[in-house]
């Protein structure tokens, strides 16, 4: 057999893969909308004056000098520097590369700062109480958000948060107020949760019925059964069984001194620095212990969880019953740290606000902690903006929170993909 001359094939090219460049347009194109919107907003309907922006409560040991701002000058470099990101997020997706978050993050703070500006003008905003405000509306918030999670983790979706965190409130009232002992609310508040959790976790995983539907029927029930319960028992009782004592706020030394931030997170009741605690604690043991592996693997793909000897079942059932816990406990802020007293509906739609910062939050305790806070935001702007004379339509500022949370959902979060088997239930073959 003769040799077979291989001196005239050619060598193998190599091979080169080459990545198609994917372009988005979708954050130019929000952050140009909103540009156009600030030109309406601060053009359009310019105002003339000077805002004052205090940095400093009476009671602070240091004082900072209050901010002045002319509106006029400040709303134009505004529009100027919102123009400016656009065009610089829209070459960023001309070179198919994304706008960095902080670009995002700048741009609201303009916006923001622009709108407080616009608003006040003529009138005073003061800082230290807009952001103490915010705090003590996202606590709730919080609290339900850290629930949602851990419960969606375990892959089962919580619709049932706002019964959890109105349970929590009407039973820390009422012990509270029986016992003297705003301690005592607080575990009464957590055992309410469980206890909604636990109807939830039966019907849902036991059951197998829809998640869906057992939660909103859990909200409709307890809604129900506590505006019965105040009208026929609390209302004619108040005295005895709708006065509970509230929780003192603790100054915490020399922190509590720190210029803006001091005031705001560090003069707090308990219950505040115990979500502080709960935020870290929930994240560390998500992704950092053995039970946030097995929690996480439950609602990612419980089949191969199963297989390596963990009881879907009944991590979820246990994992579903802690979410209600917290989110219980959670509920206690507004009787025994916020309004004293219990009223009909008065989470007024808190549990489905955390639950939207979950999914803003993409499933992370951190995240959904940062969601919660800008709800918070949105609810206190109302408050303060309608107090100083706003020209803003009452309506909208009433609107103002929910509009912020359907936009955050679904214009910022875009598609993101929660834990594979969160809503799905798992029968085992």
């Amino acid at each position: 057999m003769s040799a077979v001359d291989t001196t005239h094939i050619p060598s193998a090219a190599p091979i080169v893969l080459e990545k198609a460049a994917v372009r988005s347009w979708k954050a130019p194109i929000g952050l140009g909308i909103f540009a156009i919107i600030a030109v309406l907003i601060f053009v359009v309907g310019a105002r003339a004056g000077i805002t004052t922006f205090p940095l400093s409560t009476t009671t602070d040991l240091i004082q900072l000098p209050a901010l002045q701002a002319d509106v006029t000058v400040v709303t134009t470099v505004v529009i100027v520097l919102l123009f400016l990101a656009a065009i610089f997020s829209a070459y960023l997706s001309y070179r198919a590369r994304k706008t960095p978050l902080w670009v995002l993050g700048v741009y609201a703070l303009l916006f923001l700062v622009a709108f407080l500006t616009w608003a006040g003008s003529g009138a005073t905003i003061p800082v230290p109480g807009l952001l103490i405000g915010t705090v003590g509306l996202s606590v709730p918030l919080i609290f339900g958000s850290l629930g949602g999670v851990i419960s969606e983790r375990v892959g089962v979706v919580n619709v049932a948060i706002e019964g959890q965190l109105l349970a929590g409130a009407f039973a820390s009232a009422v012990v509270a107020s029986v016992t003297q002992q705003p301690v005592a609310g607080l575990v009464a508040a957590t055992v309410a949760g469980v206890l909604v959790s636990f109807v939830l976790a039966a019907f849902s995983i036991k059951y197998i019925v829809d998640q869906v539907i057992v939660g909103v029927v859990l909200n409709v029930l307890v809604t129900g059964l506590t505006s019965f319960l105040f009208s026929k028992v609390l209302a004619p009782n108040a005295q005895l069984l709708n006065s509970p004592p509230r929780f003192p706020r603790i100054p915490i030394p020399l922190l509590s001194e720190i210029p803006i931030l001091g005031p705001v997170l560090f003069r707090q009741t308990i219950i505040v620095y115990i979500m502080y605690i709960a935020v870290a604690a929930v994240w560390f043991a998500l992704f950092k212990t053995k039970w946030g592996l097995r929690l996480r693997s439950v609602g990612e793909h419980p089949q191969a969880a199963d297989t390596v000897g963990i009881n879907v079942n009944r991590t979820r059932f246990w994992n579903v019953s802690l979410a209600g816990a917290i989110a219980g406990f959670g509920g206690a802020y507004f009787t025994l740290g916020s309004v004293g007293a219990f009223n009909k509906e008065m989470t007024a739609g808190a549990g489905f606000i955390a639950l939207a910062a979950v999914i803003f939050g993409r499933w992370d305790p951190i995240r959904a902690t940062f969601a919660a806070l800008l709800f918070g935001f949105a609810s206190n702007l109302q408050n303060v903006l309608s107090i100083i004379g706003s020209p803003v339509p009452s309506e909208f500022m009433l609107m103002l929170p929910y509009l912020v949370t359907i936009f955050a959902v679904a214009g910022l979060v875009g598609q993101v993909r929660g834990p594979a088997a969160s809503g799905k239930p798992y029968i085992k073959s």
